[in-house]
């Protein structure tokens, strides 16, 4: 397997604002094999830059030995799919077909997807909405967007997240077959079903469908999001997770998201991914 750095766990990653050749910089003196890139709508990477711009990111990426393993969108938290109006379902619509573009403009076939929200944990002021209508608006608008990833060969991966949807492996394996298309997947992150499952188990039940990895570490004593800790200092059960991921025979990217970022953070998390995964 391949250790990646998410973009977001560098300083300004988070809000866009680092310019990608640095944050690039960094992956590579840690010793990072690769990086996943964030795009959103406004930032260093958006759903508006050309395929020129991507052809000079990728050259960055060749220029500091790097891959790029993929692109990680949040976008979809603010303005979801699953939203009551219609105009916001519209516009995230539109930013994600643009983000499948460019995902492959910039030579990598996975983008990141949150496919929606019952609630939305860190937004107290945001709407619930019905887990079924949830279910349905999300089915439709992976739906609408098929057709474009199919197109370009970008996997629409999603994401386990803390949405309360999508709670159980087998609902998110029963959710990712209903679409009947090979570029479809789960974008798998060990740490966010530390709360209420065990990683390995849903790493055996998605089996093939998991794209990429996302790494993070989790104490179940706190069971809030304060619960999430640095890698190696929480509960997750890396030996049982790369023993599982083998069994799959999944040999692509795992890629570290410690967010926010702390100072030392990256640091500490490179060294701890080369003890776990190297």
């Amino acid at each position: 397997m391949k250790i990646s750095a998410s973009y977001w766990i560098f300083d300004g990653g988070l809000d866009g604002t680092l310019p990608i050749s640095s944050a690039m910089e960094q992956a590579s003196r840690l010793g990072f094999d690769a990086i996943e890139l964030g795009i959103a709508g406004q930032g260093v990477l958006t759903h508006k830059t050309t395929q020129s711009e991507c052809e000079n990111i990728r050259k960055e990426a060749e220029k500091y030995g790097l891959e790029i393993s993929g692109v990680a969108s949040g976008e979809s938290w603010t303005s979801s799919p699953t939203a009551n109006a219609q105009d916001v379902r519209d516009r995230i619509l539109d930013f994600s077909q643009k983000a499948l573009q460019v995902t492959q403009w910039l030579g990598t076939d996975a983008y990141l997807y949150v496919p929606g929200a019952v609630e939305v944990f860190f937004l107290p002021e945001s709407e619930v909405i019905p887990y079924d209508v949830c279910y349905q608006r999300a089915s439709e608008a992976i739906s609408s967007l098929v057709p474009v990833a199919e197109k370009l060969g970008v996997t629409i991966a999603v994401e386990n997240v803390w949405n309360k949807f999508l709670l159980s492996p087998l609902e998110m394996r029963d959710f990712i077959d209903n679409f009947n298309s090979a570029q479809v997947g789960a974008y798998f992150d060990v740490g966010n079903v530390l709360l209420t499952g065990y990683p390995d188990q849903w790493i055996r039940i998605l089996g093939s469908r998991i794209k990429r990895v996302h790494i993070k570490d989790f104490k179940r004593s706190i069971g809030t999001a304060d619960g999430f800790v640095d890698l190696l200092e929480g509960d997750v059960d890396f030996e049982a997770v790369k023993q599982a991921l083998a069994e799959i025979n999944y040999d692509g990217y795992v890629t570290a998201e410690m967010i926010p970022y702390t100072p030392g953070g990256p640091e500490k998390t490179a060294a701890a991914m080369k003890q776990i995964f190297k």
